[in-house]
């Protein structure tokens, strides 16, 4: 196994592992069972569609543009706090019928697109995904580019799917309203808290 292919892996890892919002919103879909490897399917496209962006060298192109990257920001802040508000209005209120009522009728499509922009208006994904994994890879010789750029994607493969499925298998024991209604209402702390993160970026 290549030194590249490990230093993809584990620096991948550690990017992706803290909870951060597009985290959260698959530990939602995993606990309510709820098309949950459809988004650990999408969240993986969108990370390795930008993995190899990135360490084929697109961040510098991502870093020159800068009306792409305040689009970004402001598109991600205005999702996060409205999906953030959603959750916790869904805390608030509770379900007497537990996991399931209290998610609502929510089909496929709609999931896609809230995975897509939950994943793609995070200005943090483009950061972690592009801008450094691109700048570490920068450091190794064309040769080794396609087992570190593996590397990164086997963590994320690794980590969408085990989250998931987790969450999944988690589900009977937070089934309960109470346990539903606290989960929504991190979910909710999470997207406020990313959001008012990149404000604070922007605007400091």
């Amino acid at each position: 196994m290549s030194v590249a292919l490990l230093q993809g892996f584990f620096l991948g890892a550690s990017l992706i592992m803290p909870i951060g919002a597009q985290n959260a919103y698959v530990l939602s879909r995993g606990i309510r069972r709820q098309h949950h490897l459809l988004v650990a399917s999408l969240c993986l496209f969108c990370d390795l569609v930008l993995i190899i962006l990135g360490v084929f060298g697109g961040g510098r192109w991502l870093g020159s543009v800068p009306l792409l990257q305040s689009l970004l920001t402001w598109g991600g802040v205005a999702f996060l706090l409205l999906y953030g508000a959603r959750s916790w209005q869904r805390a608030w209120r509770g379900s007497v019928g537990g996991l399931d009522a209290a998610a609502g009728p929510e089909g496929r499509m709609a999931i896609i697109v809230s995975t897509l922009a939950v994943t793609l208006l995070n200005p943090h994904v483009y950061l972690d995904t592009v801008m450094i994994l691109g700048s570490v890879a920068a450091q190794w010789p064309a040769a080794s580019l396609p087992a570190f750029a593996l590397g990164a994607v086997l963590a994320s493969t690794l980590w969408f799917y085990g989250l998931a499925l987790l969450a999944a298998r988690l589900a009977p024991w937070l089934a309960k309203p109470t346990a539903q209604r606290l989960i929504d209402g991190l979910v909710g702390a999470i997207m406020w808290g990313v959001a008012l993160a990149l404000l604070w970026q922007t605007l400091g």
